[in-house]
This record gives C-alpha cells, sequence and structure tokens, in this order.
C-alpha cells in the first residue's frame, strides 16, 4: 500500500502542476508592503495561462479572502506607486507580457445615459476616492460596467497612447489578472514568512518589504475540486493491488508435488470398443 500512497501523491502532485497553480505563485502573488507598515500592502495577481484569469467578482472574492480588497485609488501618486510596481513585475526575462488587471471600481444599474454614466462608478472597498484615469474616450459604459487597467505593452498605440496603466471599462464577466489592496501590516504575516527588501523609484518611502503570501488560500481553491478525484484514484490503486495480491497468494497455495486427475477423451472411446 505504501506504493499506491506514493503513486496518489504524484498523480495529485501532477494534478495541481496542471491546474498551474504552482507555476502561477512563481510568477506573481507576492504582497508588497511598505517597510514603516503605515501604508497599503498590494499584490498583483498575473496568471500566464488565459483560461487561468478571472471575473470581476471572482477577483474581488479572491482579496476579500485574504481580508484585502479589489484595488481602490486614492490619488495620481498611488496610481504611479502601482505603474511602478507593475512595472518591476513585467521586466524583461520574466515572462509577463500583456494582461489587463481587474481593480475595484465598478458601477450597478441599467440603461443610464451616457452623459451620467461616468459618476456612477465607485470603488468595491467603500473608497470615496474621486480620482479617477480613464483612457481616452473612456468609459463606454452600456453592457461594461466593470473597470479594468491597461496592461498591454505589446499593443500598438492608440489615440490616447499605449495601452498601458490608464482605465477602460469591461464586461465584469470577462477574464483578467487582478490587483489587491490590503491594510498596512504591524508586522510580517507569519513567523517563517520570507521576507526582502526592494526600491521603488520615485516614491519617498524607499525601503519595501515584499513577502511571498497569499499561497495556501488560492491553493485551496485548487486543491479541493481534485480531493474526489485523487480518493477515487486512491481506492482505484489499493484495490488493484489487493486484487494483484490476492491472486499471487492463490498461485503459491497449489504445491507442485500435488497430482491432478485428467480424464481423456480418447480413453473413454478405447474403452467402449473393448467392450
Amino acid at each position: 500500500m505504501s506504493r499506491v500512497v506514493l503513486v496518489s501523491l504524484l498523480l495529485g502532485a501532477a494534478l495541481l502542476c496542471g491546474h498551474g497553480a504552482f507555476c502561477r505563485r512563481v510568477v506573481s502573488g507576492q504582497k508588497v508592503c511598505f517597510a514603516d507598515y503605515k501604508h497599503p500592502c498590494y499584490k498583483m495577481a498575473y496568471f500566464q495561462e488565459l483560461s487561468s484569469r478571472v471575473s470581476f467578482q471572482e477577483a474581488r472574492l479572491a482579496c476579500e479572502s485574504e481580508g484585502g480588497a479589489l484595488l481602490s485609488l486614492e490619488n495620481a501618486a498611488e496610481q504611479k506607486l502601482i505603474e511602478s510596481m507593475l512595472q518591476n513585475l513585467t521586466k524583461p526575462g520574466t515572462g509577463i507580457s500583456d494582461g489587463d488587471f481587474w481593480i475595484g471600481l465598478w458601477r450597478s444599474g441599467e440603461g443610464q445615459a451616457s452623459g451620467a454614466c461616468p459618476d456612477l462608478y465607485r470603488w468595491s472597498d467603500g473608497s470615496g476616492s474621486q480620482y479617477r484615469n480613464w483612457y481616452t474616450d473612456e468609459p463606454s459604459c452600456g453592457s461594461e460596467k466593470c473597470v479594468v487597467m491597461y496592461h498591454q505593452p505589446t499593443a500598438n498605440p492608440g489615440l490616447g497612447g499605449p495601452y498601458l496603466y490608464q482605465w477602460n471599462d469591461d464586461r465584469c464577466n470577462m477574464k483578467h489578472n487582478y490587483i489587491c489592496k490590503y491594510e498596512p501590516e504591524i508586522k510580517p504575516t507569519t513567523p517563517g514568512e520570507k521576507t526582502y527588501f526592494t526600491n521603488q523609484p520615485e516614491d519617498t518611502h524607499q525601503n519595501v518589504v515584499v513577502t511571498e503570501a497569499g499561497i495556501i488560500p488560492n491553493l485551496i481553491y485548487v486543491v479541493i475540486p481534485t480531493i474526489p478525484l485523487l480518493l477515487l484514484i486512491l481506492v482505484a490503486f489499493g484495490t488493484c493491488c489487493f486484487q494483484m495480491l490476492h491472486k499471487s497468494k492463490g498461485r503459491t497455495k497449489t504445491s507442485p508435488n500435488q497430482s491432478t486427475l485428467w480424464i481423456s477423451k480418447s480413453t473413454r472411446k478405447e474403452s467402449g470398443m473393448e467392450v
């Protein structure tokens, strides 16, 4: 049965790798905090595989499950800080390319006139910030009610310039990356947490703590759906091994010295002729 357990664990790891959980967490998912613990923390969740990106509501729930919220922006300085973080995340050699990011701005309601539409957007975390950084001719409104921060470095520039860091309204069920925002950390979240420092250019608070947090809560969403399949694989391998073991014991019970009675048909015919 030890082989069965080992094989099941290997298959489980393969299933998780197939879902891209570990690869995604290596590429992104780092929680970034200021060293003075007085400023908000952030997390950029980037997914290389398009199929792994999430809707606005899924992104919102993911941030809230870790005690945060989708990003709200208070002013241009915070916007520049996020841009700097994204530039650091997507620097050459990281393998990260195009992919917009959900932020926490959205609107509700149907059929508003386009003139009033921009005033109906609000932040999902309850922030009253009136700061906006729309791309040219945005928001387009209509059925597009949730907002992304453009991140398309390889796209040709449009009328408003490169599609980088400005905001665009999109349908809420579209799949994108996302950015979470958290309350300031008093201290690193776990004693064994890997913590290191990086510098943010063009910011007065130079020291920034980057902690690799948030892996377990996101991993749960991958592990839980695979539990029934893992149990099924474990039972199947256990049954197979049991049957093989049972057959092997059955064969060893027969002694090579035991004789087996064989009745030949030809013998019966010969005895009939003699009679």
